[in-house]
């Protein structure tokens, strides 16, 4: 929100200095983000006359002009080559030394074509404040000599702008603001009243008001026979001082209006509305052209105004293009509404439209307003454009906004840490606005002014005169008298100043000797240390993605999508980490960066509910180095990567078993699930399926796991006997099953494993082969065998006993036979 400090002064009475007033508007929580003056850029340009111009000797399209730039400036020379320099016309001077922002130059005298120069003459462009112009600027003909430029022109007034949050709507008008510094004690708020006009005649438009629930008032009246033409000098200034384009005289003083007191406004062109009557209603998918040119599709969602021709405004956000007023526009009719919050909020966003109008419907405008906005813009359209004005029309009725709220006065102090006195707090909400209905000594109640929306809506009353009982039952209780009783204290507290609240030493914690971390944050903690000693980098990604990118993941329920997103590619809670990280590694390779190893420790979301993932890919190819060539990133890091989590966070690889079905977004021939049991699912790994790469815009491999934290079991906490360390070297042994092709090499290693337990320590595959010397449909196991002797080296007999048990074995589980 900006303001400039004399649009301030039109309702403040003070003579407090720009810094006072920035000081108060941070303590009151009209926190101030920039403060511009900017006429100290052009402070040095003074305003003159052209007294004689004559054609430069040798220069055709050169002037040297004689200019009296005021008191002891009367006779200095300047060449200009602006076409519209001649004598007896007003300008502006640039005496030698002045910088010249629009050029970014610093004027020096001089000669010119062999002729004295001594400053410049210039146009508004040049000063910075103006477009492309073909001369120099052109200042009215009463116009003395020797003012300051900044002066005369009114840009010597600094703008203030100021952030405001969302539940200050009142602040979005420059009244408000002054009401604000008034009652924190700079200056006086001046009065303010809106004159009545009466109308002469029946207005040309009526409303019909059939969606109460968007817009539960609506205000107009006709006004026929206005001139639109340029918007006064006065005018012109103050919009243009906050960065708005004056258009015409009509649409300015509905911008006026909704800057000065918070009150969007809008005026139609009568003469092109047709059918005598505005609708308000909701859409229906017509094609609507607003005022910004552009065409936007409205909805049942979307509350309109509408004529026998169609959609002519999307109510509380921006009129339409074909009802606009022009300079032609000789009658109008001047609409004035109040629009819920909300709908205007979820229309904005679905149409993508925000508009000066729309950002304070959504924070709320002042609800008994309208009747006084109205008759003032009537007024000043009257005295600014002439015309005549009509009764007013009006469809619903003005929402019953009245409602009181109740304060105790030591809660002030119980809530807030600041003692004010009963007769201060009193003092102070009343210079807000509220006005006493009831007080005792220990409580008061007031009622809000129609512009603090933000105070809470749920209110307590006591009944009759009996506040001073209902304050003891309620303190018995322990409770609030009413919920917005704490917005009061913050009131109280804003007015007064946050720091003057008195600091307060925490109580001293006692320290209780014992694990800082829980079990979950442990293991969590000790997963990122053993994936960073792998080579892989730690992200942290949003919680939020694309509806579309969940999609890819198999998690996109309409029961997790966002309503109030804070971005329109943020709006579902994501699977799996996976999302973010397939997006980090795209976004790597596009700028020449494939090769990468990434990993996450974050939540993951459900239907089911939230847990904890260790999440991972790698992308690309792996380094080389002598004696080792680069080689595209295979499943098998994955799979080490994920068990290596897994094992070092307690799980015994004996009780781990691998299965073929991990999900959609993995290939389904390249990748497999961990699982502790038959049901409990530890960990999926694998390559990425070729579909999901495609649809991401990634053209290199990439294999990922995820590991589910919260389906390990906590480690049993009971002592373990010492591992017995045998003295005899170990034995393995080699054997080469041929098993159907169907057949999982798990089984082979867990039958292998099962033969002898007392000297089988360990089973693992070595090779896979299918080829000549095997059957169509089978396969070639190659498993290495380890036996560890304790007590005794074994024997020949010994080892071909133990071999022809592991066979047998084999052959029982698979059907399997010894190659």
């Amino acid at each position: 929100m900006k303001f400039s400090l004399s649009w301030l002064y039109d309702h403040l009475e003070t003579d407090a200095t720009l810094a006072e007033i920035c000081a108060k508007l941070n303590q009151i929580g009209l926190e101030v983000e920039g403060v511009e003056n900017r006429g100290a850029a052009i402070a040095p340009f003074l305003t003159a006359r052209i007294l004689e111009a004559t054609r430069h000797p040798d220069a055709d399209r050169l002037q040297v002009c004689r200019v009296d730039a005021g008191p002891g400036m009367d006779n200095v020379q300047v060449v200009c080559g602006a076409p519209n320099a001649r004598a007896g016309l007003a300008v502006i001077f640039a005496p030698p030394g002045t910088y010249v922002p629009g050029l970014d130059i610093t004027i020096k005298a001089g000669k010119i074509r062999g002729q004295a120069s001594g400053g410049m003459l210039c146009s508004l462009r040049e000063l910075g404040l103006g477009e492309e112009s073909d001369g120099i600027a052109e200042l009215p003909e009463d116009t003395l000599p020797g003012q300051s430029y900044a002066d005369f022109a009114g840009l010597d007034d600094v703008v203030v702008e100021i952030a405001i949050t969302p539940n200050r709507g009142d602040a979005l008008g420059v009244r408000g603001i002054a009401r604000d510094l008034a009652a924190a004690g700079v200056g006086k708020l001046r009065p303010w009243l809106a004159e009545a006009v009466e109308g002469t005649f029946e207005s040309a438009i009526t409303w019909e008001n059939t969606d109460t629930e968007a817009c539960p008032w609506v205000l107009g009246r006709t006004i026929r026979g206005v001139k639109n033409g340029p918007s006064p000098e006065w005018l012109r200034r103050k919009l243009e001082s906050i960065g708005l384009r004056p258009i015409s005289a009509l649409v300015d003083i509905t911008n006026y209006f909704c800057f000065d007191l918070g009150r969007p406004l809008h005026v139609f062109d009568a003469a092109k509305l047709a059918g005598g009557r505005l609708k308000i209603c909701r859409g229906a998918g017509e094609t609507f052209r607003a005022l910004d040119g552009q065409d936007y599709i409205v909805t049942p969602e979307d509350c309109v105004m509408t004529d026998a021709n169609g959609v002519q405004s999307l109510a509380g956000i921006m009129g339409g293009e074909a009802s606009g007023a022009t300079e032609e526009t000789t009658d109008v009719f001047v609409e004035c509404a109040l629009f819920d919050p909300v709908h205007v909020a979820l229309s904005a966003r679905r149409v993508g439209l925000s508009s000066d109008s729309s950002y304070r419907f959504e924070r709320g405008v002042d609800q008994a307003l309208p009747i006084a906005a109205l008759e003032a813009a009537t007024r000043m359209i009257l005295d600014v454009c002439g015309g005549e004005a009509s009764e007013v029309v009006s469809g619903g009725a003005q929402p019953k906004w009245q409602r009181d709220a109740t304060l105790r006065f030591d809660r002030v102090r119980d809530l807030g840490g600041l003692d004010v006195t009963a007769d201060e707090s009193v003092s102070l909400l009343e210079k807000l606005g509220f006005e006493v209905q009831e007080r005792t000594a220990q409580a008061v109640r007031v009622s809000v002014p129609s512009w603090r929306n933000d105070i809470a809506q749920k209110v307590v009353l006591a009944q009759g005169n009996k506040l001073e009982v209902a304050v003891a039952a309620k303190a018995a209780e322990g409770v609030a008298l009413c919920e917005a009783e704490s917005d009061l204290v913050e009131e109280i507290l804003r007015l007064k100043g946050l720091d003057s609240v008195p600091a307060v030493p925490l109580p001293a914690l006692s320290v209780v000797p014992g694990v800082a971390l829980t079990p979950k944050q442990a293991r969590a903690a000790r997963a990122r240390r053993i994936l960073a000693a792998r080579g892989l980098v730690e992200t942290v990604g949003f919680s939020f993605v694309s509806h579309e990118e969940a999609l890819l993941f198999g998690g996109a329920p309409e029961s997790l999508r966002l309503l109030n997103p804070i971005a329109s590619d943020l709006d579902q809670m994501r699977p799996t980490p996976l999302v973010n990280l397939v997006a980090a590694a795209q976004r790597n390779a596009a700028r020449g960066w494939a090769d990468i190893g990434l990993f996450e420790v974050g939540p993951a979301f459900s239907e089911a509910g939230q847990q904890v993932v260790t999440a991972g890919v790698r992308s690309g190819h792996t380094p080389r180095y002598p004696g080792h060539e680069s080689q595209a990133v295979s499943l098998w890091a994955a799979k080490a990567d994920a068990l290596e989590v897994l094992t070092q966070l307690g799980v015994s690889p004996d009780a781990l078993s691998t299965t073929a079905d991990a999900p959609s977004w993995y290939h389904p021939g390249r990748s497999g699930a961990v699982r502790q049991g038959p049901k409990n699912v530890l960990a999926y790994f694998g390559e990425l399926h070729p579909s999901l790469l495609q649809a991401v815009g990634i053209d290199t491999p990439v294999v990922a796991f995820e590991v589910f934290m919260d389906s390990i079991a906590e480690p049993k906490r009971r002592k373990k006997a010492a591992p017995k360390l045998s003295a005899f070297q170990p034995v393995r042994r080699d054997f080469a099953f041929v098993v159907a092709r169907d057949v999982a090499a798990e089984n082979v290693l867990k039958a292998a494993k099962g033969a002898e337990r007392t000297l089988v320590t360990g089973a693992s595959v070595f090779d896979v082969y299918e080829g000549p010397h095997v059957a169509e449909g089978f396969r070639s196991i190659g498993v290495e065998v380890t036996l560890q002797p304790v007590e005794k080296s074994l024997t020949d007999a010994e080892l071909e006993a133990v071999s022809d048990k592991i066979v047998a074995a084999v052959s029982k589980a698979t059907g399997g036979t010894l190659r």
